[in-house]
């Protein structure tokens, strides 16, 4: 992956855009945010444009090269089109966010590309008329304790019917960040419906498609979502080896449809920094996962009916940044 960051700032306007190159199997050439801002003080700043989606703990509520598990349906580092508003005091930060679409640049009556960075409702339906509110509150002598809570709601195009269905979301969550210690904690746990509006027809009006990095794969339409992730940073003096990071975290998937099978996801490892290379060592295990087992299509959705073991995934990033 090739990969080109661009931000600046001049007389209170900002911007900040990232674009990404993938082999073709994984989507090619992709924009992952690009968007213009304003701030208004120290404490308020207005982004207009394709940028992250105030939900959960951010950027990430990961430590490894795999994300979390909420990053495959869409609730981790997801980036839509629209515009939101930050007003932060240190001690309390509010967000409030409107999107007309997911990563589109034209919303049409044709199913949406999957070639893009985050994870978006695809096939027969689109994401659109999205409001997103979150709330966080810091606490302690540096504000090392973050509580926040999040709130989404919004609709769902369908391409058959030509009516909207909806889509709600609400998250709490916990992250521990001290500035001076190395350690790192984060909880969060999500609810979650959509109702789109299929056709009589419809074969299972208990999936949506879901979508990124070139593929789409099914999953159901009501969850639970609890994750737990934990990191200790070591520094290192041994050149060009500057400092070690140990993490380890879990997702959990509850499908809250009849017959269908959970789903989890743990990845253990380290990241390794020099100078200008990260180096991540990850072992991910999986079950009903569709990047970490032989089931793809159906994993996040009914599952593979009891048959499905847990495997796992080995694998090193060498990242250089420069």
């Amino acid at each position: 992956m090739f990969r080109l960051n661009a931000s600046g700032e001049h007389k209170g306007i900002n911007f900040d855009a990232e674009v990404r190159l993938y082999s073709s199997a994984f989507g090619g050439l992709m924009l992952k945010q690009g968007w213009f801002g304003y701030d208004f003080s120290e404490k308020a700043a207005i982004q207009v444009g394709l940028q992250q989606v105030p939900f959960g703990i951010q950027t990430y509520n990961s430590h490894n090269w795999f994300f979390n598990i909420t990053y495959y349906v869409g609730f981790e580092d997801d980036h839509d089109m629209g515009v939101k508003y930050i007003y932060d005091t240190g001690d309390w930060q509010w967000q409030v966010a409107y999107y007309l679409n997911a990563e589109e640049f034209v919303f049409a009556d044709v199913e949406g590309s999957p070639e893009r960075y985050s994870y978006d409702i695809l096939g027969q339906n689109k994401e659109n008329n999205q409001l997103n509110l979150k709330a966080i509150r810091r606490k302690g002598a540096e504000r090392q304790h973050e509580f926040g809570l999040s709130a989404m709601g919004g609709l769902l195009y369908n391409l058959a019917t030509q009516k909207n269905g909806t889509r709600y979301a609400g998250a709490i969550h916990y992250e521990y960040k001290p500035l001076e210690n190395p350690w790192n904690i984060k909880v969060e746990a999500i609810t979650y419906r959509f109702d789109p509006s299929y056709p009589d027809e419809e074969a299972n009006p208990h999936q949506v498609e879901m979508g990124a990095y070139g593929s789409n794969y099914f999953v159901a339409t009501e969850g639970n979502i609890i994750t737990a992730g934990i990191a200790y940073h070591l520094s290192v003096d041994a050149p060009p080896l500057e400092g070690i990071t140990f993490y380890n975290n879990y997702g959990y998937f509850n499908k809250r449809i009849k017959n269908y099978e959970s789903s989890h996801m743990n990845v253990l490892g380290g990241k390794l920094t020099a100078g200008l290379m990260y180096v991540y060592i990850d072992s991910a295990w999986g079950y009903n996962h569709p990047w970490l087992g032989p089931e793809w299509s159906y994993a996040f959705s009914e599952g593979s009916a009891g048959n499905t073991r847990l495997h796992m995934r080995f694998n090193v990033n060498i990242g250089v940044y420069f």
